[in-house]
């Protein structure tokens, strides 16, 4: 079911970056129209839950300000009058930042986190900050917390009874449902490739470390990154480029490239999936791509010693450091008591707090174990990967980026079961701290929901790995809106 708004004709929110720069150069769109267009959208779109803050105020003015500059004549940025949105635990100066919990409802950074001052130094406009799974803890965004609709939960606008995913929610969903043109998220083990799969927009898990992570509310420090997301391959290349510093995009041949198959990230899909991610691959290979079977099954079971556990190890330490240092000055339990979401708040209290994890006999003390999956654990999975590259001369894994549709919203999506199908194809790179990106692949014929595919690429492939996504969405065309 969708809002009604979603089923209007193309409006001017349709517009990748480089188009509406193009339409603002020729005159066809001032940067005022593009930002009452996009508030128009938030505001129809309330029930989508897609905004803790949305200062409509301060983007009609930053655009006002951008369209005088053009009509000045005065040297343009890259993205002069481009509206933004941002996952609301990146720190952005003048606006609160919640990380969705309500112990952190009132508190406003002084200055934006390194990740979103470039852009806003080349003229973006924040138009809000976005909702979210709450402290990043989940897959699916559905947080009784701030909402500004009826439901429960960010939810998606391509069928408002279904989650968004997570935990970068609301900026997801502002993509799907055309409210910004570009969005800041956060991933720690695939909180921006889960809801922009099933939202229908691209999106860059940098590799680890690549950009910095103060101001950022923070999960496990040794995983989280802050990433861009946008309508397409190319546009999250620009962001990219601006965060970075690194413009240049290497040469890419679709007869020259070669994607790795591995079966354990092909199971388990459902009818949608499968169809529409088989029916992308027929599509690369007549466009000359070669697909490399890789008969391996060891990826992921390598995985499952290192992620939950680095998270749940590092939750506690992180979020005392920001909290103290960045943050409020509240403690930990205080935070831990304002939890709105049931499933956070069993975590927090069962799990994050005491730093024990589940083992054979019940719960562990996580330390130990923590510390042989940062000596031994990560380095396996690391080297696994790496050798696999190396063997079958791969240039990415191709898959589908969660094995499901957006399943229906509801308190059982945040049951572990749900969250372990969310996270079981993009959890094995986040823990090896690689690159990868999401790709818009198409809507299932059944739930007309969206379909995405990642690549996962070497350690510090990311300008190739941008330019790969570029080249197979020339193949693949990008989806229709919601």
């Amino acid at each position: 079911m969708k809002l009604p708004v979603f089923a209007q004709a193309a409006c001017a929110t349709d517009l990748t970056i480089a188009e509406a720069v193009d339409a603002f150069r020729t005159g066809r769109l001032s940067s005022r129209q593009l930002v009452e267009a996009c508030l128009a959208r938030a505001e129809a779109g309330r029930e989508l839950n897609v905004f803790v803050t949305l200062d409509a105020a301060g983007a009609l003015a930053a655009a006002d300000a951008a369209d005088a500059a053009r009509r000045a004549g005065l040297p343009l940025k890259p993205l002069a009058g481009i509206p933004i949105v941002v996952k609301d635990n990146i720190h952005a100066a003048g606006l609160p930042a919640t990380a969705g919990t309500p112990a952190l409802a009132d508190f406003v950074p002084g200055e934006d986190a390194p990740s979103l001052r470039p852009l806003r130094e080349a003229g973006a406009i924040v138009l809000g900050k976005t909702n979210m799974h709450e402290l990043a803890f989940g897959a699916t965004g559905y947080n009784p917390a701030f909402n500004t609709g009826e439901l429960t939960g960010v939810r998606n606008p391509y069928d408002f009874t279904r989650i968004a995913g997570g935990s970068s929610s609301g900026s997801a969903a502002a993509l799907g449902a055309r409210m910004a043109l570009a969005a800041l998220g956060t991933d720690t083990g695939g909180s921006m490739r889960i809801p922009c799969a099933l939202n229908g927009c691209a999106s860059l898990r940098p590799s680890h470390g690549r950009y910095s992570g103060r101001g950022v509310i923070p999960i496990a420090p040794s995983r989280d990154t802050v990433g861009p997301m946008a309508l397409c391959m190319a546009d999250v290349a620009l962001l990219d480029g601006l965060i970075s510093g690194e413009s240049a995009l290497p040469p890419v041949t679709l007869a020259g490239l070669r994607l790795g198959i591995a079966p354990g990230f092909w199971r388990d899909l459902d009818a949608d999936t499968r169809a529409v991610a088989e029916a992308a691959l027929d599509k690369l290979r007549a466009a000359g791509v070669t697909l490399v079977e890789v008969a391996e099954e060891r990826l992921q079971a390598l995985t499952q010693p290192i992620g939950t556990l680095v998270v749940i190890h590092e939750a506690r330490p992180a979020m005392q450091t920001w909290l103290r240092e960045q943050g409020p000055g509240i403690d930990i339990d205080e935070l831990a008591r304002g939890i709105a979401s049931p499933d956070v708040q069993a975590i927090y209290q069962q799990l994050v707090l005491p730093q024990q994890v589940p083992g054979a006999d019940g719960l562990v003390d996580s330390a130990p174990l923590y510390a042989a999956a940062m000596a031994d654990g990560r380095p396996v999975l690391q080297a696994h990967y790496a050798e696999l590259f190396a063997r079958h001369a791969l240039d990415a894994f191709i898959f589908p980026t969660i094995p499901l549709v957006a399943p229906t919203a509801g308190p059982e999506v945040n049951e572990p079961a749900c969250f372990e199908r969310l996270i079981r194809n993009t959890e094995p790179s986040a823990s090896a701290g690689l690159p990868g990106i999401q790709l818009p692949a198409g809507l299932g014929a059944a739930s007309g929901l969206p379909v995405g595919l990642e690549l996962d690429g070497p350690a510090g492939s990311d300008r190739r790995l941008l330019a790969i996504g570029i080249a197979l969405e020339a193949v693949l065309g990008r989806i229709p809106r919601a």
